[in-house]
């Protein structure tokens, strides 16, 4: 499991480089005004110089931040700056902020690449940081990035399982597993639909970890994760360009067992149940088919659609578990829809919610930590567009609707939990452009926004 390296962030500032954030107006040292303009930096964002010491080495390097200085660009300086220790100079809360970005870029996902051992980019821990709490965040992250980028053939259900198990081993919690026809015996009927198709090597399985549920004066926290770990969109099947990135489909249970894990390490004064439902969405003869209705653990039947809307089909079965714990607060994690893409692209997560505190809870505590979110609306006037002829409900909206990342999440809300709040964030999880700092490939979101908002509810 991903854990950064604690050695990325050093008590000593001795032999340190100066990381300084300039501005389009801001001062420069009379040493290096004559260096920056003979490389036209003006201190735009994005822009990094390096500016020599005459002996060979560095003596500072100046960092563009535009009108506006952002903390998070600072995840740009591992991938773009020389090996070496650095310090960076800015006010107190920006340091620390901008030093907790700096661990965000240290990610790198070359588990099937040889490539020679280099010198790590380190830097000296801004005065009042608290180390092991960030490191901690960003191993999160990464353990999410990490666990999505790699291919579905080594993160397969029982890889999910695995690596689920540590998570509760290392933090004494409980977890129970439920794989395959036993799906049907123990009422997951539409988790067991969905993934019956794969090899029996990965089949489907509904993973819970408890911690601290003895602890009845606790409020109880329920975190739930779609892990689809290959899509292929079933019998209703997905052209070549939709599947290429499909491995990244379980990126929601990702996001559920990181900050679950975060949480316990965190220690935070609250009861914590996290539920994974992880399947692979294959084809053979037992795939489930379009015309099909499925039962739910609710109790409440689905008409199949489209085979390729499976992800609501299993968070239905797991949600209604979770609200068996009549959780305080239950979020969940899915990379759901393309139509949540199409509404705000890939950088900018749905946030669907029906209790306004909440919200905006969430949306404060996104913008606080530099992971936004946005608010979509529980439109009601679309729940017709989920209605069935045949069934209760069906999994594919009518197209009069079109808005299929708000019908998807009317669907989900059909089956929260009637206790607490309930907020639902379609992610995308994956960085579709390659820029300094964010890769192409798996990306972190809304978990440090919900793990903030965590701490400001209950620490």
């Amino acid at each position: 499991m991903s854990v950064l390296n604690p050695d990325l962030l050093s008590s000593e500032a001795a032999g340190a480089i100066p990381v300084r954030f300039v501005g389009p107006d801001g001062p420069i040292d009379t040493a290096h005004r004559a260096w920056a303009e003979t490389n036209g930096f003006k201190g735009k964002p994005g822009q990094i110089l390096v500016a020599p010491d005459g002996q060979g080495g560095i003596a500072a390097v100046l960092v563009g931040t535009g009108e506006r200085f952002d903390p998070l660009s600072a995840r740009a300086l591992p991938a773009r700056l020389p090996p070496g220790l650095y310090r960076l100079e800015a006010e107190a809360e920006d340091a620390r902020s901008a030093a907790l970005a700096f661990l965000l870029g240290t990610y790198v996902f070359d588990r099937y690449k040889a490539r020679p051992e280099r010198d790590p980019v380190r830097l000296v821990a801004p005065e009042g940081l608290d180390v092991e709490a960030a490191l901690r965040i960003a191993s999160a992250c990464a353990l999410a990035r990490e666990m999505i980028d790699t291919p579905a053939a080594d993160m397969g259900p029982l890889q999910i399982e695995t690596i689920a198990r540590e998570i509760a081993t290392a933090s004494g919690a409980t977890i129970t597993v439920t794989t395959g026809a036993t799906l049907l015996e123990d009422n997951y009927p539409a988790v067991h639909a969905v993934g019956r198709a794969a090899a029996p090597h990965r089949a489907p399985r509904v993973i819970e970890i408890g911690w601290n549920l003895d602890r009845a004066d606790l409020p109880l926290v329920a975190l739930v994760g779609k892990g689809v770990v290959f899509d292929s969109g079933g019998l209703d099947i997905k052209p070549a360009a939709g599947m290429r990135n499909m491995k990244k489909d379980m990126g929601g249970s990702a996001h559920a067992l990181a900050l679950g894990r975060l949480v316990m390490q965190a220690n935070l004064p609250v009861r914590l149940v996290v539920l994974v439902a992880a399947v692979e969405n294959a084809i053979s003869g037992d795939a489930f088919r379009p015309g099909d209705i499925l039962d739910s653990r609710k109790g409440l039947t689905i008409e199949i659609g489209n085979t390729d809307a499976e992800g609501r089909l299993i968070l239905a079965d797991i949600l209604t578990r979770a609200g068996e714990h009549a959780p305080d607060l239950t979020l969940d994690f899915a990379t759901l829809t393309g139509a949540a893409r199409v509404a705000l692209g890939p950088e900018l997560p749905p946030l669907y919610t029906d209790d306004e505190t909440l919200a905006a809870d969430l949306l404060e505590a996104g913008r606080s930590v530099g992971d936004p979110l946005w608010r979509m609306p529980l439109w009601p006037g679309y729940r017709a567009a989920i209605e069935s002829e045949l069934a209760d409900l069906r999994n594919d909206s009518a197209g009069w609707a079109q808005a299929g990342s708000v019908t998807a999440a009317l669907f989900l809300q059909r089956f929260a939990p009637m206790t607490g709040s309930w907020a639902h964030m379609d992610i995308f999880a994956w960085n579709p452009r390659a820029r300094p700092g964010w890769p192409e490939g798996g990306e972190a979101q809304a978990l440090r926004a919900c793990f903030e908002m965590l701490k400001r509810r209950f620490a």
